[in-house]
């Protein structure tokens, strides 16, 4: 019967490809966005665990933990809890760098872990090498040691180098200032690979928020529990989040939500024009082959073959239009995140489960595409079919 049913669809090419191209969109798009949502649970990992934290600290009630501000007093606060070991402040400017909009430069205290964690790749970390003096004349309130010799220096992460050929002794302009790339780093967090960094006075001054900070990144005593400390810094500091597991920091924002249900309403709505456009396919062809199919009855076929015959190429054409889909949606999904901007923060990551979903998805549509043209099949008298009537 497969033999058939593939002779059948080779048969009326045309219809084939139209009815398979428009199921391959409907799984491409699924596929795509599934990589990209994918891809952000990984970047939203990487703001939960900046510079190999355990924790980050946050604004409460911020749609985007980019734009949180927190003072001082928060830092030296937090810094005096028992259970916290290590506490370095970070500030996060974006749209800094005007060819990679997308590039996070992370102002950073040089003498905080999240500076001396960087491994690099080549030239030199002059921030954390340097950070003996007092850069309060460099523009950072309260923030001591500091790489008063680096001042002009830069470090860049190892994509955001690739991405712009950047290597030590580039220049490298953030926010209308001219920088000197100094190193070239690598952290294993790809929102970190794909920025830059700075001394955190500098970017305090750059930003025009002088001791302030957006997050500020933690260690914890030996012992303590990320979600006993979680619970602890959020009532003893009222105003502040707490960001320690990937789900966290999803719901901190509010663009995963909206990609999640997004995702939903595609799937539902391809489901629904893809299934549409089975029916009519295969609607047409009964109609077209209704003496072919009467002639397969008064041979001996049973209404339930010649049905089956009528389902297997429904779901055969969304195979095969799923299949193209996931290429596409693969070849796609790169193209997605570069329209949409953000892949110097994003990179799509494609998992068993999301191209199995998409193949899935495809299988329905022969199957709920080909339910009625395969019930209508049964009805038919196998003399009138051949009388074509």
């Amino acid at each position: 019967m497969l033999t058939m049913i593939l002779s059948n669809l080779r048969r009326r090419p045309t219809r084939t490809f139209f009815t398979a191209a428009g199921i391959a969109v409907g799984v491409a798009t699924i596929v795509a966005l599934l990589s990209f949502t994918q891809g952000l649970r990984k970047t939203a990992a990487g703001i939960a665990h900046l510079g190999g934290s355990e924790l980050s600290v946050f604004q409460a009630n911020v749609s985007d933990p980019t734009a949180s501000v927190l003072p001082q007093s928060i830092l030296t606060a937090l810094r005096s809890k028992p259970y916290v070991a290590s506490a370095t402040p970070l500030l996060l400017m974006v749209e800094a760098i005007k060819p990679e909009p997308g590039a996070v430069v992370f102002g950073a205290d040089p003498n905080g872990f999240f500076t001396r964690r960087l491994v690099l790749v080549s030239g030199e970390n002059r921030q954390a090498a340097g950070a003996t003096g007092n850069a309060g004349a460099t523009g950072g309130a309260g923030a001591s040691g500091t790489a008063g010799a680096a001042t002009n220096g830069i470090l860049v992460g190892e994509k955001l180098a690739a991405h712009m050929r950047l290597s030590p002794g580039s220049p490298l302009v953030v926010h209308g200032r001219t920088f000197r790339v100094e190193g070239v780093y690598h952290s294993g967090i790809f929102y970190e690979d794909a920025g830059a960094v700075l001394p955190l006075p500098v970017a305090q001054a750059l930003a025009g928020r002088p001791g302030e900070q957006t997050s500020i990144a933690i260690d914890l005593a030996p012992t303590v529990r990320a979600s006993t400390a979680t619970k602890a810094i959020e009532r003893e500091l009222p105003g502040t989040q707490v960001i320690s597991t990937t789900d966290q920091a999803l719901r901190a924002g509010a663009n995963s939500t909206l990609i999640s249900k997004a995702i939903l309403v595609i799937v539902v709505i391809a489901l629904i024009i893809g299934a549409i456009g089975v029916t009519n396919t295969m609607a047409l062809a009964i109609i077209e082959r209704q003496s072919e199919l009467g002639l397969l009855s008064t041979v001996g076929w049973s209404p339930l073959r010649v049905a089956s015959l009528i389902l297997g190429e429904g779901v055969a054409v969304s195979v095969l239009g799923a299949a193209f889909g996931l290429l596409l949606g693969v070849l796609g999904a790169d193209l997605l995140v570069k329209a949409l901007g953000v892949s110097s923060y994003i990179s799509p990551s494609f998992t068993a489960w999301a191209l199995g979903r998409g193949l899935l998805v495809g299988v329905a549509i022969g199957v709920l595409g080909g339910i009625y043209p395969a019930w209508r099949v049964t009805r038919m008298q196998p003399l009138k079919a051949l009388a074509g009537t």
